[in-house]
C-alpha cells in the first residue's frame, strides 16, 4: 500500500462532493464558509473547491460522472496534497465506471471522508493507496463553533504530525444526536454541540489476547452496494486484517446487521481476519442489541468465539469521531482494551 505524505502549512487541499450534492445547496453553503475559513486560518492550508462540488443535489445525482471528474482532476493536479469529501449520501458506487485507478495510484495523496464515502475508500484500496476514514467537510471541519478536541487531535496526529505509534483512545465524552441534534441551519452556527461524559469506554464483547493486522472496513450500510463488484476484496485479501465496522444514523435494524454478518460468515471472512473493531452505534438504543447480534452471529453461528471484538470505538457516525486509516497495521489488545496504530498514519 502507498502511504501519502502528511500535510503541512501552505499545502493546497481540494474539496469534492462525491456523494450527495448537499454542500452546494443554498441552505448549506454556510458550512463551506466555516470549513474553508477553518482550514485556512487554523491549519494554514490553501483551499480549492473542485468545479462540480457546489452544483447541488439534483445535478450531482443526475451526473455521477461530474463527481468522478472532480476526483480524477484533484488526483491529477500535482499542487493538490489532500482531498476532503464534503458529505456522504447513498450512491457513490455510481462513480465506479468513471474511475481511473492508475491516476490514483500514480498521484498518491491524502483522501478523507466517511459513511457513503466508504465506496471511495474501497476505490483507493483497489488502487493501492492508504486513505483515511473520517474528517469530512460538512460534519467535522464545519462543526459549529469549533472542532471538538478529540476529533481535532486525531486529525493532527494522523494527517499533520503522524506518530511512530498512536494509541487510539476512547473519547472521554459523547454527543446524543437522537435527543440533542443541532440541525444544519445558518441561525445555529453559534450553538455548540453538548457532550456528555463517556461512562462505558471500550468494551471487549468476545475473544481475548493480542492480535495485529492491517485495517480494512467501513460503513456497513454501504457494503450492500459493494458486494459482488470489482471493489469488494476477496477472501484472500481479508486474510490477517483487522476489520472495522460501523453503522449510520439510518438506524440499521438488528435483522439487517445479522444478515450482513451472516454474509461475511458465508464468505469465510471470520475464518481469516484477526479481529474486529466496531464503531459506537449512531443510535444509543442499538448499543446492547448490536452487541448481542455480533456475539450471536460471529461467536455462535460462525463458530468463532475466540475472535476479538472491540466495541464502542470512536469512528463513524456517533460523535466525536477519530480517523481510521485503511491499510495501516494496528494492534488490538483485548486484555487491556487498547487499539494502537503500529506505524505512522501518513508519511513524514
Amino acid at each position: 500500500m502507498i502511504k501519502p505524505k502528511h500535510l503541512s502549512r501552505g499545502d493546497t487541499v481540494a474539496i469534492v462532493s462525491l456523494s450527495a450534492g448537499t454542500l452546494g445547496e443554498p441552505w448549506a453553503i454556510h458550512k463551506l464558509d466555516i470549513a474553508k475559513k477553518r482550514l485556512e486560518k487554523d491549519y494554514g492550508l490553501n483551499v480549492v473547491v473542485m468545479p462540480n462540488a457546489l452544483k447541488g443535489i439534483d445535478y450531482l445525482y443526475k451526473y455521477p460522472e461530474a463527481r468522478a471528474s472532480d476526483l480524477m482532476m484533484a488526483f491529477s493536479d500535482k499542487n493538490i496534497k489532500a482531498i476532503f469529501n464534503a458529505i456522504g449520501g447513498d450512491d457513490t458506487i455510481r462513480l465506479l465506471p468513471h474511475i481511473d485507478f492508475n491516476v490514483i495510484r500514480d498521484n498518491p495523496k491524502i483522501f478523507t471522508g466517511f459513511s457513503d464515502t466508504t465506496s471511495n475508500h474501497f476505490m483507493m484500496y483497489k488502487a493501492g493507496l492508504i486513505s483515511y476514514y473520517g474528517a469530512s467537510i460538512m460534519t467535522n471541519f464545519a462543526e459549529y463553533v469549533k472542532i471538538n478536541d478529540y476529533t481535532a487531535k486525531m486529525i493532527q496526529d494522523t494527517l499533520f504530525a503522524p506518530k511512530e505509534t498512536l494509541e487510539i483512545l476512547s473519547a472521554p465524552y459523547w454527543h446524543d444526536d437522537e435527543d440533542e441534534k443541532i440541525w444544519w441551519k445558518e441561525e445555529n452556527i453559534h450553538i455548540q454541540k453538548q457532550y456528555h461524559p463517556e461512562k462505558i469506554g471500550y468494551e471487549i464483547i468476545q475473544g481475548s489476547g493480542i492480535v495485529e493486522g492491517e485495517l480494512l472496513g467501513g460503513c456497513l450500510d454501504v457494503f450492500i452496494e459493494l458486494l459482488g463488484t470489482s471493489l469488494w476484496p476477496s477472501k484472500n485479501e481479508w486474510e490477517g486484517k483487522i476489520m472495522f465496522l460501523e453503522t449510520s444514523e439510518d438506524d440499521m435494524p438488528c435483522e439487517y446487521l445479522t444478515w450482513y454478518l451472516r454474509n461475511f460468515a458465508a464468505q469465510g471472512l471470520f475464518d481469516v481476519i484477526n479481529g474486529i473493531i466496531v464503531g459506537k452505534p449512531a443510535r444509543r438504543s442499538k448499543y446492547e442489541p448490536y452487541k448481542k447480534v455480533y456475539r450471536t452471529v460471529i461467536g455462535k453461528e460462525a463458530g468463532h468465539p475466540e475472535l476479538p471484538i472491540l466495541f464502542n470505538v470512536n469512528f463513524g457516525h456517533a460523535e466525536p469521531i477519530g480517523i481510521i486509516p485503511y491499510g495501516i497495521k494496528c494492534r488490538l489488545d483485548a486484555e487491556h482494551k487498547k487499539l494502537t496504530l503500529l506505524e505512522p498514519a501518513t508519511k513524514y
